[in-house]
């Protein structure tokens, strides 16, 4: 292969990669305006927590489901559940193992409209380095400029190993989770 070819596709992986960072830009996260929560259960008692710190990559034109993208970046590290006790606990390896696994991430698969600003958002969803299929019913709402995006996903603690060893006890610690998200975002055309 000569350096001129070598050349060529590496300008055209680049252009490429840019022209999908351009389409990835095309919405923001108001991070000022968004929450991600999450409820368990401890003894049947619900414990209500959230993260401080996540990211959102959003490519969504709702006229072109086909090739619209959702990723999503949570810094595990940042979960708190109010208490100094339990936040200590959070990052240790039975639960988070943050120093091992520092992100939990969703990326989107498919995403099908169901009219009336709600759709269906399947994809991958990785914690603590396991990986599961997922289907994110989200509810999109409008107000100017704005975007907001609602949704619920429940899940199983254990399938992603958080609460380890003792703590898969789940008459202790529910081994389900409840995560719930609003999401602003600017730059989504009109639904």
């Amino acid at each position: 292969m000569n350096l001129s070819t070598t050349l060529s596709r590496f300008l055209l992986g680049a252009a490429l990669t840019l022209s999908a960072q351009a389409v990835f830009a095309q919405q923001q996260l108001v991070p000022a305006q968004s929450e991600v929560q999450f409820t368990a259960r401890q003894m049947g008692v619900p414990l209500d927590g959230h993260f401080k710190k996540f990211s959102a990559q959003v490519a969504f034109d709702p006229a072109k489901l086909a090739t619209s993208k959702i990723a999503f970046t949570v810094d595990t590290g940042s979960a708190t559940l109010g208490s100094r006790e339990t936040d200590a606990e959070l990052p240790k390896p039975a639960w988070f193992n943050v120093p091992k696994f520092p992100q939990a991430q969703f990326e989107s698969s498919t995403i099908k409209a169901l009219g009336g600003g709600k759709f269906e958002v399947a994809g991958k969803l990785t914690i603590k380095g396991t990986t599961q299929n997922v289907v994110v019913p989200v509810t999109l709402t409008q107000s100017g400029p704005n975007t907001t995006a609602t949704g619920t996903l429940p899940i199983k603690r254990l399938a992603f190993k958080i609460g380890e060893n003792e703590w898969a006890d789940t008459s202790m610690v529910a081994d389900d989770v409840t995560v719930k998200f609003k999401l602003a975002l600017t730059g989504v055309g009109k639904l």
